[in-house]
């Protein structure tokens, strides 16, 4: 199986798509529960954004610059699906370890649960901003990287 290798327009959209996870990060944190602690999730949302920049927006450009706030947008849509399921996922294992769940299936119910508790916070005004600016801005900036360094 063939790798592809790395491209400018890949480097840029993990570095553009990190900032944008930052940001729309410390944009959702006042939402948050007030018991919870941010700790790192600003650093983790950041690189979770770099990497899924770089496999999502590194691999839909040369396609135009409409086609790239686009695609940028769709990069934010999964940016933060697969925020809510890890988010989801690490919280549902630390009830597990405290023995809340009868079963496993109650489990991973739990996990849909909470992906949906922690996207209620996401349809505030800043986060929507940010994330539709954002994903636009870091979309041409690839599409741009893309155009220059072949």
């Amino acid at each position: 199986m063939a790798t592809t290798m790395p491209t400018g327009a890949k480097a840029m959209a993990a570095i553009t798509f990190a900032v944008l996870a930052w940001l729309t990060a410390n944009a959702y944190v006042p939402n948050m529960p007030e018991a919870q602690s941010v700790g790192n999730f600003r650093e983790f949302t950041a690189l979770l954004g770099g990497l899924v920049g770089w496999k999502v927006m590194g691999n839909s450009v040369g396609k135009g610059y409409v086609e790239a706030v686009g695609s940028g947008w769709k990069t934010v849509v999964v940016l933060v699906f697969f925020w809510l399921l890890f988010f989801a996922i690490y919280e549902m294992l630390q009830q597990s370890v405290r023995m809340r769940y009868d079963g496993p299936f109650e489990a991973i119910i739990d996990v849909f649960k909470r992906m949906m508790q922690r996207s209620v916070g996401l349809w505030s005004g800043p986060v929507i901003g940010v994330m539709v600016i954002g994903g636009a801005i870091a979309g041409i900036l690839t599409e741009n990287a893309n155009r220059r360094w072949r």
